[in-house]
């Protein structure tokens, strides 16, 4: 019997040595944890339950079957994270590269049909050559089983994504279909053909970091939700990114205890907005005043700046917050930021996460690079997915909401559960100015007059309360109340019902 425990104690050693401990140096000198490091950060100490240790690749082209490396190149099991279940595999590099074969596929494939099974979130850590060269179409085929996961796994449990280093071809559009995707810069990258195959087909001269960095896909292409300084900071932020999300879309999101003042008074917020209506302030600033403890956790920070989007808490409930920024082009919606908040607004929506809305929006930016770009269809996903949600909705309007722009951010008439207004807001079809000089363009040559129109149209109009008189509006509000009134507003829809008509999926214009 001794034996026996000793042999398989034996076999453990070698399986968590993976490629061995020339190659762990290796990844070290690179600034890199190994996967079982990666593992033992990520999760609650002494938490992590592993499957598939002995699992080893069945390829026998190519000499492959003289060395067949225990786990085959992935780490995979489950665990908690302050005490909540989740499923995680991590890719360990020195392990032929970290490449995918048909049973490293397997056993990705396993964990995540129990993670839809038992409802808990996937993690995925990615650090991979890509395809396994030698195995040819049964490695693209363990790609394909792992996507089809992706896709079913979609808006039933969280799927987060962490980028720790090579990840190219196929391999990208694993993590391209999770909710989140986080990267480490400097020294993960992510690219469907690199800059080899770039340099061959059309003579661009670009190196792997300029091509799919962590500095390209969260400020250019908006492939990445966040990027981190190192594995150690990523794995602590992954861990509070979960500290937000429910489990599955069957349960609510966990409530954690606070010690903020439900009813706390921010004197400093009457006199946020200036008064110059066109200069900027920094919406971030109320965002932090109204969530408990001024906890904010921000989406895709470094992209599209002139809508913010995050997560906060209030009363110890997650509260998912999409607000437009005056200080980036005066808070316009445009393609960009509308992409943005509309797959923001849908995942809050799959995994009944409420949504607190704050609008300052002179609009959507005007041009003809935001025309041919389809502006109309990226503005319509964001109305789209405004309407399509039926979680508690609370908007706050503070300052401008002109326009088409005002019906696509969380209006009374896309089901706003809670619509209030600051007495500063300005609810109207289009500017003071702008109006005027439609409304009375006889007059354009006489500026006292135009000047005297101006003047009327703001009286009449640069107000919230022709929207309140009509219901659109449900409250003019004092900013330094703002906390309290949302809170209470989402505590009173706790127990909100609403559903959709019966249909097999919707067709949101993508």
């Amino acid at each position: 019997m001794k034996d026996i425990l000793q042999e398989l104690e034996h076999r453990r050693e070698e399986a968590r040595l993976g490629g061995g401990q020339k190659r762990i140096d290796s990844q070290h000198a690179k600034g890199k944890l190994t996967a079982r490091e990666r593992i033992d950060l990520l999760l609650d100490e002494d938490s992590f339950e592993e499957f598939d240790m002995f699992k080893t690749h069945r390829c026998t082209d190519f000499g492959m079957e003289k060395s067949k490396p225990r786990g085959d190149g992935v780490v995979t099991g489950w665990g908690t994270i302050n005490g909540r279940m989740v499923y995680v595999f991590s890719q360990d590099f020195t392990v032929f590269g970290g490449s995918l074969s048909e049973t490293h596929a397997e056993k990705i494939c396993k964990i995540m049909d129990m993670a839809m099974q038992n409802g808990a979130p996937v993690i995925g850590i990615n650090d991979s050559g890509g395809a396994r060269i030698q195995e040819g179409v049964a490695s693209l085929a363990g790609y394909a089983e792992v996507f089809q996961r992706n896709i079913m796994a979609s808006g039933v449990v969280p799927q987060i994504s962490v980028i720790m280093g090579p990840c190219a071809g196929g391999a990208v559009y694993s993590p391209a279909m999770t909710d989140f995707i986080f990267m480490v810069k400097d020294s993960s990258y992510m690219f469907v053909t690199g800059p080899d195959v770039v340099k061959t087909v059309t003579n661009e001269v670009v190196t792997a970091e300029e091509l799919g960095g962590a500095s390209t896909h969260t400020k250019k292409s908006s492939v990445a939700d966040g990027a981190f300084e190192n594995d150690v900071e990523a794995m602590a932020e992954v861990r509070r990114l979960v500290d937000f999300l429910p489990l599955n879309n069957r349960e609510k999101p966990p409530v954690r205890p606070f010690f903020d003042d439900v009813a706390r008074v921010e004197e400093s917020l009457d006199t946020l907005i200036p008064d110059n209506p066109n200069s900027p302030y920094d919406m971030k600033e109320l965002i932090y005043k109204l969530g408990d403890e001024g906890d904010f956790y921000e989406i895709q920070e470094d992209y599209a700046k002139n809508i913010i989007t995050g997560f906060m808490r209030l009363e110890g409930q997650t509260v998912g917050v999409v607000a437009n920024q005056p200080m980036v082009l005066a808070g316009c919606l445009d393609i960009d930021s509308s992409r943005k908040a509309a797959r923001f607004v849908r995942f809050c929506d799959a995994f009944e996460i409420p949504i607190l809305t704050l609008v300052d929006v002179p609009g959507f930016l005007p041009g003809t690079s935001q025309e041919y770009g389809g502006v109309i269809k990226h503005g319509a996903k964001l109305l789209f997915a405004y309407g399509e949600a039926t979680v508690p909705k609370v908007t706050v309007i503070t300052r401008k909401a002109y326009g088409g722009a005002y019906d696509v951010m969380a209006s009374k008439h896309l089901r706003g559960d809670f619509n209030y207004a600051w007495p500063t807001a300005e609810i109207a079809v289009m500017g003071a100015k702008g109006a005027t000089e439609i409304i009375h363009r006889a007059d354009l040559g006489d500026a006292d007059k135009i000047a005297a129109h101006t003047k009327d149209y703001e009286d009449r109009f640069a107000n919230p309360f022709v929207a309140a008189e009509r219901g659109f509006i449900d409250e003019v509000i004092q900013p330094r109340s703002t906390r309290k009134r949302i809170c209470r507003a989402f505590a009173s829809l706790r127990g909100k019902k609403l559903q959709n008509p019966w249909k097999k999926h919707d067709n949101i214009p993508l």
